[in-house]
């Protein structure tokens, strides 16, 4: 039997990276896709050192004419792993509904492109879509209210393809990755000057970033992410929801066992006073 190919987006750093090279470990043939390949050192050296290859392929999940080159050049597919995606903070008072857009493009409208122009391929060969959203796809959280949104809509388009999907030998995958050493939180900039701009959500806005900056702290690394999507990659019943770590488990599971909302809205709530 040929070895298996998995299509994982976002692979320039953080869990995309991590995962490329843990795939390749597990036996996978992996294209490793990327918006920008002159970014792709880092990954070709974490492989080198690694002692496996991957396949560095362009691929800009918000450009359909790029997802379509990018899976036409591929002669099968076992495997998707929708990681690409960006953070944003800010909150709807302060930012523009085109910044809200964007996040959706990527976070969202991104997985949908490729998703829908993979799905061909893995129904032939009976695969697996493996999307990666955030505990945030589970419990809204503040100041992260376009992030969230996205990842919820994924959450849901998932939860609702996944039984559709299944009829075709397809199983559909939700990672939920909670804090993860990464470049998350050095991407986000600029915190002095987002608090000073922040106009009367700026006590907030701090309480929340001296929060956040410790949880990361705290953070698993983006290797053991990493495992926890391979497993999922590799199992031979994947669960339709997984979370990559037992902090991850206990955050979602707030919200799964909260019928009101309550104890979510107090839970997070709490994050924005000192």
């Amino acid at each position: 039997m040929s070895t298996k190919t998995v299509l994982i987006t976002g692979t320039s750093s953080g869990i995309g990276l991590a995962t490329a090279v843990a795939a390749a470990q597990s036996g996978w043939h992996v294209v490793a896709t990327m918006r920008d390949t002159t970014k792709a050192g880092a990954l070709l050296a974490a492989a080198q050192a690694a002692g496996v290859s991957v396949d560095v392929r362009a691929l800009d999940v918000t450009d359909p004419a790029s997802v379509a080159a990018c899976l036409a050049g591929l002669d099968r597919l076992d495997a998707l792993v929708n990681n690409a995606g960006a953070g944003h903070v800010g909150t709807l008072e302060q930012v523009s509904v085109e910044d809200v857009r964007a996040v959706m493009e990527v976070n969202f409208f991104g997985v949908l492109h490729v998703t829908k122009a993979a799905l061909p391929m893995l129904r032939a060969s009976k695969g697996r879509v493996l999307t990666v959203t955030s505990v945030g796809g589970v419990i809204g959280q503040p100041f992260n209210e376009a992030y969230c949104a996205a990842k919820f809509a994924v959450e849901g388009f998932m939860e609702s393809l996944a039984p559709v999907a299944a009829t075709t030998g397809v199983t559909v995958t939700v990672v939920e990755p909670g804090a993860v050493a990464s470049e998350f939180v050095s991407n986000l900039g600029g915190r002095d000057t987002l608090v000073a701009q922040a106009g009367p959500y700026a006590p907030a806005l701090h309480a929340y970033i001296e929060r956040t900056t410790k949880a990361f702290d705290n953070a698993q690394t983006s290797d053991q992410a990493a495992a926890a999507i391979v497993a999922a990659l590799t199992t031979d019943r994947p669960a339709f929801r997984v979370q990559t770590s037992d902090a991850a488990r206990q955050f979602t599971a707030t919200k799964l066992a909260d019928l009101d909302g309550s104890a979510v809205l107090a839970f997070t709530g709490a994050w924005l006073s000192r």
